[in-house]
């Protein structure tokens, strides 16, 4: 297959290029720097409009590009995070519906933003929560519905937490934990979401080939664990105590609406659609899954 990716040098789309060509398929990407292979061809998302022409031949595009959401959420942070995803997801759309042979299939990058839960297990069925991260891709997944209207398969890839060693947030975390300053957060009774970069990539490849999924699919482990428990987890792995928590308000303090959205919020998503197709966890459960990451 012919497969455009945007954010082919990011965290996640890095390793499934390498993936995807290892298998044989070609991949166009879409760079914002000037081109420097045949196969790269320059965007700019925050444009008006993309050339159709990129776009002939293309059996897929897969579409991870868009603003960081780490740092704390001022105005002009808050609207870089939604433009960047709604204004440069509907470039891609427009161009694409345009198109009287269209790629097939359309994956676009989402998250699980189904707010804070508590318990209650989320499925795809589930309602998106409240708050900005919500409101966020609420927009973005409604900006793929034209593409979807003109007959092209197209998958919300709902994300949760990524963890591999070389990026995301668990490599912001092995440095604390790795002296020893590695604590719960809040109350630690909140359920983290996960995935480990490995399993994200597997996943994604499972997508683009299974025709019959459409709409959102939660790119989840098939274990969400609490906060309290991936601390115990991540310092068995590390070999280190985690005796210091940090309180749920210096983390508002320090991160403000982000802490509540991103560490506090108690998300119990389940991968009901990847199950259900066929999907095989390589690091189902996270204390294998941390030693497999920081072994390699």
């Amino acid at each position: 297959m012919n497969i455009l990716v945007t954010g082919s040098n990011g965290f996640i789309g890095s390793p499934l290029v390498q993936d995807i060509e290892a298998d044989g398929h070609r991949v166009i990407r879409l760079v914002r720097r000037p081109s420097q292979h045949p196969d790269e061809i320059q965007w700019d998302s925050a444009s008006d409009g993309l050339d159709t022409g990129c776009l002939n031949g293309v059996d897929a595009v897969i579409h991870l590009a868009g603003e960081s959401i780490k740092g704390r959420w001022t105005a002009s942070k808050r609207n870089a995070i939604l433009d960047s995803r709604v204004h440069g997801t509907s470039v891609l759309v427009q161009a694409m519906v345009a198109m009287a042979n269209p790629p097939r299939t359309f994956l676009c990058a989402s998250a699980a933003a189904y707010g804070d839960r508590g318990n209650e297990i989320l499925t795809e069925a589930s309602e998106l929560g409240r708050g900005f991260l919500a409101d966020v891709c609420r927009a973005w997944e409604a900006t793929t519905l034209p593409a979807a209207r003109r007959g092209i398969r197209t998958v919300n890839l709902r994300f949760s937490l990524v963890l591999d060693s070389g990026g995301g947030a668990l490599a912001s975390m092995l440095t604390p934990f790795r002296m020893g300053l590695g604590g719960r957060l809040g109350n630690g009774r909140q359920y983290w979401s996960w995935i480990t970069l490995e399993d994200a990539v597997g996943a994604i490849k499972h997508v683009l080939a299974s025709e019959a999924l459409a709409g959102p699919v939660n790119v989840v482990s098939p274990n969400p664990v609490t906060n309290r428990q991936f601390t115990k987890a991540l310092g068995s792995a590390l070999g280190r105590l985690t005796l210091l928590p940090v309180p749920a308000a210096l983390m508002r303090l320090a991160l403000g609406q982000m802490a509540d959205e991103l560490m506090l919020a108690s998300v119990r998503a389940a991968p009901k659609k990847l199950l259900e197709s066929g999907f095989t966890f390589r690091h189902p459960e996270i204390a294998e899954a941390l030693r497999a990451i920081l072994q390699r």
